[in-house]
């Protein structure tokens, strides 16, 4: 019983991840991704960082990793997925989700802490929240701006797949509380099934309580029955 954080070339994150989630005890293992997943994978996680150096587009050539078809295997049978950062990237290239991440609108790496709204509670990595609540969860990333074709975005929008808004500290969603520029404030959605889900913001980095917030934990919780 185990969940896979896959660590491609590039990827920095994964550390933070596998600690974050062991003090959830939740059991937590880093895999290289050219060894595939263990037969005991029960949760799969896309961590941050910059696979490949960004080359192409970011996430781009991780999704093409052979053990990605794995990971869609894994998530087409319900097995719990959650990119984050260069891992929702990945998660978008890949396919696992619609839409992509693109270049920030202010053409410049940011690094700062941002605040999401609670779209749904009623997903595994949502569950620990209400609808409407507000999290503090820092970015880190270039290629954050989230986009998407209109018709696909009424689409995202009418299935309700939309599960984190970027908002200011009292909820409201508009321009000054975008910090990327993503469509419809976008900072988080589900795929097909709401067991697989792709966010910006990094939760792992708000989950421990030393380093002063655990707006976070309930996001990695979502791996708690893997």
């Amino acid at each position: 019983m185990t969940v896979a954080i896959i660590r491609f070339g590039g990827s920095n994150c994964d550390r933070d991840a596998e600690r974050a989630l062991e003090h959830l005890d939740v059991d937590a293992e880093i895999v290289w991704h050219e060894d595939g997943l263990p037969e005991d994978t029960t949760g799969i996680m896309l961590p941050g960082g910059f696979s490949y150096g960004d080359y192409l587009r970011a996430g781009a050539m991780a999704a093409r990793a052979p053990i990605m078809e794995e990971v869609r295997e894994a998530a087409a049978d319900g097995v719990p997925v959650l990119g984050v950062c260069n891992g929702a990237q990945i998660g978008c290239e890949s396919g696992l989700t619609d839409g992509a991440f693109t270049t920030n609108e202010s053409a410049r790496f940011q690094c700062e802490p941002v605040y999401v709204r609670v779209e749904r509670d009623d997903t595994p990595w949502t569950r620990a929240y209400d609808e409407g609540d507000v999290l503090e969860i820092p970015i880190a990333h270039a290629e954050g701006r989230y986009e998407i074709s209109d018709d696909r975005l009424a689409d995202l929008e009418d299935e309700d797949r939309v599960l984190f808004r970027y908002c200011d500290e009292n909820g409201e969603t508009g321009p000054e509380a975008n910090p990327n520029g993503s469509k419809h404030d976008i900072a988080g959605i589900l795929g097909e099934r709401d067991s697989v889900a792709v966010l910006m913001p990094h939760p792992e980095r708000v989950t421990l309580p030393d380093v002063g917030s655990t707006d976070g934990q309930g996001v990695l919780r979502g791996f708690e029955s893997a």
